[in-house]
């Protein structure tokens, strides 16, 4: 029998914890995977990989697949479309900007939560979360458009591209609590994992690279860090998150998003070589200090 017990507080908080720390990672392993692989390649392989693990999982924990109803089928089919828009805008994006702007920009994430689940199930006060919002997209804006220098010739798509990805995961991160409910996370992350696959696989026709080059045109590193995609960024850090927001909720969980892109921002700078200067500081200071005063006025309503 699948417990349907609220995780503690504590357990869902490390859970969170532990999968920003994770994705901050990811944003370097995803500019590396694009040197052998094209975006779509990258991102279905990803998906592939760790859907393989997902199952596997689900089948030795659980093995049985609670009813669903239409109205669960429709939600899994949108929040598949919440991974999709995440898992392949992200890495679009990263082909026009470095993978420290990607990390900052991924440092809004909390907010842009905040901001969602306020006015679509309005857990919070849109009230509570509106300056934060506006201090943390500043910061967006200023790395966007005055920050590193891109690794293409168009950081502005770029960091649209990112953004939308952040859009995306907010939205997946809102609608999964409900249906979390009456399924358990893990059951959610194969199921929407799986939607996005297959979303995916046509569009392996208009974006190829390893496909076109050959398996011998990919390096062992490029398979590494597609390695540490799936069995990190998508099987782990993804069920983590949804198990922290099981717990704490939304707009709580988006919090600890800020440790993803101080990770991302360190990894960047250690592995890629990327250097950081006067306009990124501020960029992810605004963020941060967004991040801030939503944690601050939420937490005001909790006490």
């Amino acid at each position: 029998m699948i417990s349907s017990s609220k995780p503690s507080t504590r357990l869902a908080s490390g859970a969170i914890v532990a999968a920003a720390i994770l994705w901050g990672g990811s944003i370097v392993a995803q500019k590396l995977a694009l040197s052998g692989f094209s975006a779509v390649e990258a991102s279905v392989l990803r998906d592939i990989g760790g859907l393989a693990i997902l199952l596997s999982t689900w089948w030795w924990q659980e093995g049985t697949l609670a009813k669903l109803t239409k109205a669960d089928v429709r939600m899994l089919g949108l929040l598949g479309l919440g991974v999709l828009g995440n898992h392949l805008l992200i890495m679009m994006g990263l082909k026009y900007v470095s993978g420290a702007v990607g990390g900052v920009i991924i440092g809004a994430s909390p907010v842009v939560t905040a901001l969602l689940s306020a006015m679509l199930i309005q857990d919070v006060p849109l009230r509570a979360v509106w300056a934060g919002g506006l201090l943390s997209f500043a910061g967006v804006g200023l790395v966007s458009v005055a920050g590193f220098q891109a690794a293409g010739d168009q950081p502005l798509l770029g960091s649209l591209l990112v953004f939308g990805g952040v859009v995306s995961w907010s939205l997946y991160s809102i609608g999964s609590r409900q249906i979390m409910e009456r399924h358990s996370a893990l059951t959610v992350n194969w199921a929407t994992l799986l939607v996005a696959t297959v979303l995916q696989v046509p569009l392996l026709w208009v974006d190829r690279k390893m496909l076109d080059a050959g398996l011998g045109f990919v390096t062992p590193a490029d398979w590494m860090a597609l390695g540490y995609l799936v069995l990190f960024a998508t099987a782990i850090a993804q069920q983590a998150w949804l198990y922290g927001v099981k717990g704490i909720g939304p707009s709580r969980a988006s919090v600890f998003g800020n440790l993803a892109p101080v990770a991302a921002i360190v990894l960047s700078v250690v592995l890629l070589n990327e250097s950081v200067g006067a306009s990124e500081i501020l960029g992810i200071a605004l963020i941060l200090a967004g991040v801030w005063v939503v944690d601050r006025q939420t937490s005001r309503l909790t006490t």
